[in-house]
Formats: C-alpha cells, structure tokens, sequence
C-alpha cells in the first residue's frame, strides 16, 4: 500500500455530470480540484445513456466537451477507482482520507486492445447491467475515460496465467499493484454522488427477473445504445425477434410507501423518449404507456405533446398492478384498471419496460459532517459541504448542470471567508 498526501481548494466526490460540471467550474475560476470517482471511468450514469431528452441527442454531445476541458486543465486531480474512507474537521479545513483501488493496468496503456483479445478470462458486463459478458481485463467502451483498461481480479487468474502481461508491449500490466491511500487537505468539499436505479426484483407483481421480455428503462437505454450489448438493436431478449407491442409501466415502486415514496421527476419523459426509440426501430409497433400522471414540466410539456400525437402511442391512466407471462401466447400481459373509463386492462404485449425510479448512492466515510432526509437524499450543509445532482433530489440532466454551477458559488465563498 502507498500513502501520498495533497492539498487542495476543492474536493468533488463523484464524477458523474454533476462532479464533472463542479470541477470544470471551480477550476475555472482559480481553483485547485480533486475529483474522485469509485468506477474506473467517469461520467456516471450519463455515461450510459442512449439519449437526452427532448432533443435526442447522444450523452457523448456534453461529456466529449466536458472530458477535453478535463483533460487539459492542471488544476484538476483525477483519481478514479476511489473512495472517501474518512473526513476530519480540523482548523477550518477537513482532512479527507481516499482510498484508491489497484487498476492493475498503468498510464502507459494505450487502450490498443491486444490484452483483452488474449484474455482468457470473462465476468459480468456491469456497465451493460450484466445483460452479456467482458474478458476480466476490460474498458467500459471506446469512449471511456480515462482510456485505460482495468482488470476484475475477481475472475482474472493473476500470474498463473500472465497472458496480458506476456502481449502488453508497453509494459502497462501490473498484475500486484497495491492499494493507495490519499491523505488530503481540502477547504470545501462538494458531494454530487448521484443515483442508482431501484431495484425491480423489489416488487414481485412487476416479475422483473422471472422472464427475460420484462426489462428496467435503464436496461432499455443500453439496449437502444450503438455501443450496447446488441449494438443498438431494441429485440425481444427471449427470441432475439423484432419487436411488435411494447408497454412502459411507470412509477415502478415509485410513489409507493412499501418501495420509492416519492416521485423520481424525470421517468414520465424517459419513458416517452425511449417510445421514440421504438418507434423509430419497429414503426408498426403498438406503444402502451401506463402512467399515474404524467410530470412534464416547463418546455418538457411540448416534448409530451409532440409524442402524444403519435397515433401509434396509446397513454394509459392507472397504476398497473401486475405483470405475468401467457405461455398460450408467450406474451407479457400488463393488468390495470384504466381510471378514465373505469375498465380494467389485461394488455398483452411482448416486451414490458418498468420506469424504476431513483435511488440516491450511499455515502461513506462523510456521514459525521452531513444529514440525510428519511429517503437517502442529502440535506442542505452550512456550506463548506454541499451536495449538487441526484444526491440531493431526482432531476434531469439540464436541472443537475445547473445546480453544479451554483453548488461551486457556495464552495467558493466558504473558501473566501476563510
């Protein structure tokens, strides 16, 4: 294990969206930066995504932008693989302890791939929620930053096999790198750890788990993506075939005291983007959107418009209350009352997408300086701490760039006072 010691204005934990945007802002204004992430890349769950809503525009618009003003700013310090293990307040300044994961794979890499074509190896894809597999030395995809590859040790063999290391001609392999612990000294601290998607398996009328054609909207956005498990083809996962009925059910354990009380915001308009997914892939396809109300807000209201008028998108008013399969028909059946006509539905379709909603990261090592509400989302702090993002409520992209903006004014003038 290695120790260093830093120091610096500004540390930004997380850097999804929200940590990058705090980190290029503070910096540009003068300021030293540590930005630490716990992947082995950055960009979070954007990074993820197929699309932005209501323009439709791949996430690689703003995080290709975002990654050169990173890459070519030396006040900023890059650490990913890294965690908060502890925070110390001491005369005005906190005393933060990270710890850094081994990548096993140097900064000499190259990202040229030879590694991963020899490797033997495979585990679970997680930035493709483990819908297929990667060799145990592996990179997110041909956009990742930074461009290193990274080793699961948990699957790879180590020296008894040594294959990576014996085709590696840049000597970028380090099967027994070590853990390093940062020690650093920061003014102000912002927190923008953002968000994971809720659970499904949670909530056993919806099936998710039990058969492959029911699927969660953050599954979808990789389905749908080029860079995805099946390159962008949206198919039935049980067959592999196009793809002719679709419904979204929304809310999935949000605004349920039993799972999510409160609403995520954002899931209503995710659902109908990725409607214009399918539409554009399979345009006979028949689109069910089964919604409690629909929260388009501001000029979000013209993108639900616009979609609405699809003849081939049907809204459906009322909380579904269960998914089952028909092996007669080997379809997803949805059941719901519709609470505009009073009826209820059994609508049969062959691919089911559940709007799970958000869930706020767990935060470690911060937990004596700062407050959570009842729901894991982070309280207003006096300001030398202060949170940006998902971490504090659900938002969209455009909402969460601009809170990071404003969450570095309140950093800079804790840093000014002092």
């Amino acid at each position: 294990m290695t120790q260093n010691k830093i120091s610096s204005n500004l540390l930004v934990i997380g850097a999804g969206i929200a940590g990058i945007s705090s980190a290029l802002e503070a910096a540009e204004t003068g300021l030293n930066v540590i930005l630490i992430d716990k992947e082995p890349f950055i960009g979070g769950n954007v990074a993820r995504f197929n699309r932005y809503f209501p323009k439709l525009c791949p996430p690689g618009c703003g995080l290709e932008i975002n990654i050169r003003r990173l890459r070519t700013n030396p006040a900023i310090k890059l650490f990913t693989l890294a965690e908060v293990a502890s925070v110390k307040k001491n005369n005005g300044k906190y005393n933060v302890g990270i710890k850094v994961s081994p990548r096993h794979v140097n900064r000499l890499c190259t990202a040229c791939g030879d590694c991963a074509k020899v490797c033997p190896e495979k585990t679970a894809n997680e930035f493709n929620y483990k819908m297929d597999e990667t060799t145990s030395v592996n990179i997110a995809n041909e956009s990742a930053y930074p461009q290193q590859y990274v080793i699961d040790m948990k699957t790879c063999k180590g020296e008894s096999c040594n294959k990576c290391v014996e085709v590696c001609k840049y000597n970028a392999i380090e099967l027994n790198q070590t853990e390093e612990t940062i020690d650093a000294e920061v003014d102000s601290i912002i927190v923008a750890t953002g968000w994971e998607p809720y659970n499904a398996e949670n909530i056993e009328v919806l099936q998710f788990g039990k058969h492959s054609d029911i699927i969660t909207n953050v599954i979808m956005e990789r389905l749908a993506s080029p860079n995805g498990p099946t390159k962008g083809q949206i198919l039935r996962l049980s067959s592999n075939e196009k793809i002719n009925s679709v419904a979204f059910v929304q809310c999935a354990g949000s605004r349920d005291e039993n799972y999510l009380e409160y609403c995520s915001s954002v899931c209503c308009m995710a659902s109908i983007k990725q409607a214009k997914y399918i539409r554009e892939q399979h345009p006979e396809a028949e689109v069910h959107i089964h919604y409690i109300d629909i929260r388009a807000n501001g000029i979000l209201e013209s993108f639900y418009n616009e979609v609405s008028k699809d003849e081939k998108i049907h809204f459906h008013r009322g909380k579904v209350a269960k998914v089952f399969h028909n092996p007669e028909t080997n379809k997803m059946v949805v059941e719901a009352e519709d609470t505009l006509t009073g009826n209820l539905m059994q609508n049969p379709v062959e691919l089911v997408v559940l709007a799970t909603g958000m869930k706020p990261n767990s935060l470690n090592g911060l937990t004596d300086e700062i407050s959570f509400d009842k729901n894991g989302f982070l309280n207003l702090t006096n300001g030398a701490i202060t949170g940006c993002g998902v971490i504090t409520e659900p938002k969209e992209v455009a909402s969460v760039v601009q809170e990071a903006t404003g969450a570095v004014l309140t950093a800079l003038q804790t840093i000014n006072r002092n």
